[in-house]
């Protein structure tokens, strides 16, 4: 009897067996990825400094404490890194068995976002205030939770028996076919699309494009066939069509993709925001107008300028210098993450950190592009550095996966 990969755990052996034995003699430091965690650290770090010369001077936001946003985004990061090292700590085994269980619990949290539970914000019901000034954002969790779910099922090999004849060689080449079959590719969509349609009723559609990347990036990692790339990619973009055809859309977010087709479109309403990040990122020229000096900042010109705009703050202070500096620590969190999904010895880590990757990449992508103008305003954090809570420990959370996988499933 074969079993394929996900139909059972996998027995341990030898290279398994060296694996746990270095991780036994003090393997952990030398295996643990240091430039990946430094990075996202760093990150954390300028996300601090950043917000902090956003808010400092917001008295109706900080209650009269400067440093009100600066001590909580710190915080936020202790224990976004805490979160971390525990999902580091995880037996990898461990780690697929909770995978339904995070699926689960996320999709429940984003079916309370609709209940009364719900706050809306920024005219997305994307929150549930817990009291004392904390709240939680469900869909950064349930980012993480498709990532997991989509890596276990498109991981998953069916069982296959072993016999003599035609028949056995018929098996064998089947055994050695890693691409998923039409059946978890259509569970995986189902998996995917789900939350996400309650997603898109919040309406966040910042979240509904970072979980449409993560699935699309997922299922080219997987290897599926071809054509049934090509399908799937005719049917998205015929539900976009027929989400603008049939007015599926909320008008604010209409507005915005309008605002992105015409940059001069209306720059003291819909395209007020793009139109004000550009003048805070032009001002700041090659070496910025220095810390806690931006004109637009003091100026208060930007909105939202410590969460979804933070980019802007590090464009006109720190300037095309400290802006590249911010993008190449990003470019060490994807090299890293690339590496050890391109390492993993089994098909199940690899799609974790590959979805990790695709997470990342697009959300930083889309992020810093909506404040220059080349992509639509969407309204998501840049990873670690924008303040929040939810999005600090989902990033961090997501790293910690990195790591897991880093020290127990890549090739030495």
């Amino acid at each position: 009897m074969i079993i394929g990969e996900t139909a059972g755990l996998p027995p341990v052996g030898p290279a398994e067996s060296r694996r746990k034995a270095a991780l036994r003699e003090g393997g952990v430091l030398r295996r643990f990825d240091w430039p990946l965690f430094g990075a996202s650290t760093a990150l954390a770090v300028v996300g601090a400094v950043m917000v902090w010369s956003a808010t400092r001077d917001r008295t109706e936001l900080t209650g009269g404490d400067p440093q009100y946003f600066l001590k909580r985004h710190i915080l936020n990061a202790i224990v976004g890194m805490a979160l971390a090292i525990g999902v580091t700590a995880l037996d990898h085994k461990r780690l697929r068995a909770l995978t339904p269980t995070v699926y689960v619990l996320s999709f429940i949290g984003l079916l309370a976002v609709l209940s009364p539970l719900g706050t809306v914000v920024n005219g997305a019901r994307s929150w549930i205030e817990l009291g004392g000034g904390f709240s939680i954002q469900p869909a950064e969790f349930a980012k993480l939770g498709i990532v997991m779910a989509l890596a276990m099922i498109l991981a998953y090999r069916p069982a296959v028996r072993r016999s003599k004849g035609m028949l056995a060689q018929i098996e064998d080449r089947r055994i050695d076919d890693t691409r998923p079959g039409g059946r978890a590719l259509v569970l995986a969509l189902l998996a995917a699309a789900v939350p996400m349609g309650v997603i898109s009723m919040l309406p966040d559609l910042g979240s509904t494009m970072v979980i449409l990347a993560i699935t699309g990036g997922m299922v080219v990692l997987s290897g599926v066939r071809l054509r049934r790339l090509a399908l799937l990619t005719a049917v998205v973009g015929a539900g976009a069509f027929a989400a603008v055809k049939l007015h599926l859309l909320a008008q604010h977010q209409i507005n915005r993709f309008a605002a992105f087709a015409d940059p001069n479109l209306d720059p003291q309403g819909v395209g007020y925001n793009t139109h004000q990040a550009r003048l805070a990122i032009g001002a700041g020229g090659v070496f910025g107008q220095g810390l806690f000096k931006g004109t637009q900042t003091n100026g208060q010109f930007v909105p939202e300028q410590q969460t979804d705009f933070v980019f802007t703050v590090i464009g006109e202070e720190l300037g095309l210098v400290g802006g590249l500096a911010v993008l190449a620590l990003f470019a060490i969190v994807l090299w890293r993450g690339c590496v050890i999904a391109r390492q993993a010895t089994e098909t199940f880590p690899m799609l974790l950190a590959g979805g990790v990757v695709c997470w990342f990449a697009f959300q930083m992508f889309e992020n810093v592009g909506m404040t220059m103008g080349i992509m639509p305003v969407a309204g998501i954090p840049l990873p670690f550095v924008s303040y929040g809570g939810s999005s600090m420990f989902a990033n961090f959370i997501a790293i910690g996966i990195l790591e897991n996988v880093r020290l127990r499933s890549t090739a030495r």
